[in-house]
């Protein structure tokens, strides 16, 4: 259709063109005069006026046959503006995931470079303090004089942390450097009163022989994490668990549970520590019971505060089918 449609414009402009160009040439001829204008500019008006004539036909005749060429021509502006709004909001979400993306590259890159440093200062093998070390914990108690506890434990760090770096600098006064803020916050919350525990981390690599070490440090509330007597975690082994194996998966499962549990209550411990044979024990219960459902019972032998070492035992127990 639309080729047909071209086709026939050609056409069409090649006969009217001609006509045209005749009539000016006639009218020139004839001296004919408008708006007392020469007949040579008339004729040049008549000839404007004939390519006018041409174009408004070839208009008509697209506007008439082709629908395409009807909505383009009098498409509605404000449609157009509001899927331009549309787009836009589009984009809006888009553009913030990529300024997210480009910090977290930003982020990582920095990780990265920071990962590579602590590889070089490896291989040299004098480190002798780590980032995020924990160099110093002091318990401060309800009702003290805040500020000369602090002033003692920060010394007290100070002279503790000096014997690891051993600095060059023998007569340097201080070696742990603080931000002032971070005293100010410690003392701040302290005051409040309570019984807190202050964790001193180092905030670099620390080479031997330093003069100074940056430090970063954590104020946490020191709470019972769990008390004497409490099951921290358990779990129900049914008749295909009761081969040795199956004991042994569930009992690292449990204590890897039991590490999550704690460090969850706010717990800085590491390490689990457990008492007596349990294993001895569940194996001989094993035997002697066969064809039941049991329980282990992961169970804490002492209180336990925030810095404290959690000590458990894993009982047995018998579960009523």
């Amino acid at each position: 259709m639309a080729w047909i449609l071209i086709v026939f414009l050609i056409f069409l402009g090649g006969l009217i063109a001609p006509f045209g160009d005749i009539l000016g040439t006639k009218i020139g001829k004839a001296r004919f005069s408008i708006l007392k204008l020469r007949p040579k500019k008339t004729a040049t008006i008549i000839t404007i006026i004939t390519g006018g004539f041409i174009s408004s036909i070839s208009i008509g005749l697209l506007i008439l046959v082709s629908e395409e060429f009807r909505q383009r021509l009098f498409v509605d502006i404000p449609l157009l503006q509001k899927t331009l709004d549309k787009s836009k909001k589009a984009l809006i979400p888009l553009q913030e995931e990529r300024k997210e993306l480009e910090s977290k590259i930003i982020q990582k890159e920095k990780e990265l470079n920071q990962l590579k440093s602590n590889i070089k200062e490896f291989r040299r093998g004098n480190v002798v303090i780590k980032r995020g070390q924990t160099l110093f914990i002091a318990e401060i108690k309800a009702n003290s004089n805040i500020k000369l506890d602090l002033t003692k434990i920060y010394n007290e760090a100070d002279k503790f942390v000096r014997r690891i770096v051993i600095p060059i600098n023998k007569d340097a006064k201080n070696i742990l450097l603080w931000r002032p803020s971070d005293i100010a916050k410690i003392e701040t919350i302290a005051s409040r009163g309570g019984d807190w525990v202050l964790l001193i981390k180092s905030a670099t690599n620390v080479l031997k022989g330093d003069n100074y070490v940056f430090v970063s440090p954590d104020l946490l509330e020191n709470k019972f994490i769990v008390k004497k007597g409490d099951v921290i975690t358990s779990a129900i082994l049914g008749e295909s668990d009761l081969n040795f194996k199956a004991i042994n998966l569930k009992i690292k499962s449990l204590l890897r549970e039991t590490r999550n549990e704690i460090k969850s209550k706010g717990s800085q411990v590491g390490e689990i520590n457990t008492n007596g044979n349990f294993v001895k024990k569940i194996r001989d219960f094993v035997q002697e019971n066969q064809n039941i459902n049991f329980m282990l019972e992961v169970v804490s032998l002492r209180d336990s505060k925030t810095v404290e070492p959690i000590v458990v035992e894993i009982n047995i127990v018998k579960v009523a089918s």
